[in-house]
């Protein structure tokens, strides 16, 4: 591979729902920490296992089919849902703020 290959490449993640390729500033992350909750991460920096969604819709889909739960391997209540998608659609442009939401799972 050339360098020019390995630069697009770079950052790349894969949204959970409908398995679209993007950089890692296009999609939406969630986390799960280390104490076990699953928190919204709108700056995509938090530390623990992250699950990307592109769009609202694939986050609503992702909850439906427990995608989500599967990606950061843990249970996850309905109402934690709730709140991660009340979250989710509070941020500007769908996950662009500057402040995240831990949610105990």
């Amino acid at each position: 591979m050339t360098n020019g290959a390995l630069e697009k490449r770079k950052g790349q993640r894969t949204c959970i729902c409908c398995g679209k390729q993007e950089g890692k500033g296009q999609l939406h992350r969630f986390v799960r920490t280390a104490e076990g909750q699953v928190a919204f991460d709108p700056t995509g920096r938090a530390a623990g296992r992250g699950a990307y969604v592109c769009s609202k819709e694939c986050l609503m889909k992702a909850c439906k089919n427990r995608r989500l739960e599967r990606a950061l391997r843990i249970s996850i209540a309905p109402e934690s849902y709730d709140q991660l998608t009340e979250e989710f659609f509070s941020s500007p442009s769908g996950g662009d703020g500057e402040d995240g939401g831990v949610i105990n799972a």
